[in-house]
């Protein structure tokens, strides 16, 4: 049955679906950059914790620490990666705006469609990607999302364990060359078998490891 009321319902004109779309994009990179910053400050106190241990001979706990270390520079790089992967879907979206009194409408992007697949794989930006992914559709610029598609956003992206070579350069770097890659040089220097340490420090230490540990991980996920 028509309905009168549809007379008075207008739908969206481009500019202003691009314009939602482009503030959309804005306010996630807001959230990749306070993860990226919360990241930053747990990983400065992770660096400072494996400079206490490497005095006290604590090898084990300092590798242990150094892989969470190598983990977080990979995740603040993924969302380094994932902020200039949307700014080109902006930056695209904006020409595309410019040349619409020409095209008439707007066009399909196959490098928009390449980007927000990519982006679909960053779990705090799943949710508000697929309503975005809808409207594009609704709107031509994208083509709908293929089961194969949807099937590599559920894949598990894991960081499979770091390679030993990583882990003994954060050690070399964060301790100045104490342990890590140079620190066989140096072995010396440091405390035999934790001698040094008391078992209540070592019991301290294995509950601060397991606090930084689980900080880390809650931000990166």
């Amino acid at each position: 049955m028509f309905n009168v009321f549809n007379l008075f319902q207008s739908k969206p004109s481009p500019d202003k679906i691009v314009n939602k779309w482009c503030s959309d994009i804005r306010a996630q990179q807001r959230v990749l950059d306070r993860q990226s910053r919360g990241i930053l400050v747990e990983e400065k106190k992770v660096e400072q914790t494996i400079k206490q241990l490497a005095k006290k001979g604590d090898i084990k706990s300092c590798k242990t620490l150094a892989k969470e270390v190598v983990r977080s520079r990979k995740q603040r790089d993924r969302i380094a990666t994932s902020k200039a992967q949307l700014n080109s879907i902006s930056m695209e979206l904006r020409r595309q705006l410019s040349m619409l009194k020409v095209a008439g409408t707007l066009q399909k992007s196959t490098h928009v469609m390449k980007a927000v697949n990519q982006l679909m794989s960053v779990p705090m930006l799943q949710r508000s990607l697929m309503e975005m992914s809808k409207e594009m559709m609704k709107a031509g610029v994208i083509d709908e999302m293929t089961e194969d598609m949807l099937d590599s956003i559920d894949a598990d992206e894991d960081v499979e364990e770091e390679a030993e070579a990583e882990v003994d350069k954060v050690l070399a770097e964060v301790t100045e060359g104490l342990l890590g890659s140079i620190g066989s040089a140096n072995a010396a220097r440091l405390p035999e078998n934790n001698a040094r340490v008391s078992e209540a420090e070592e019991n301290e230490s294995d509950i601060d490891l397991e606090e930084m540990n689980s900080r880390l991980s809650a931000l990166r996920s």
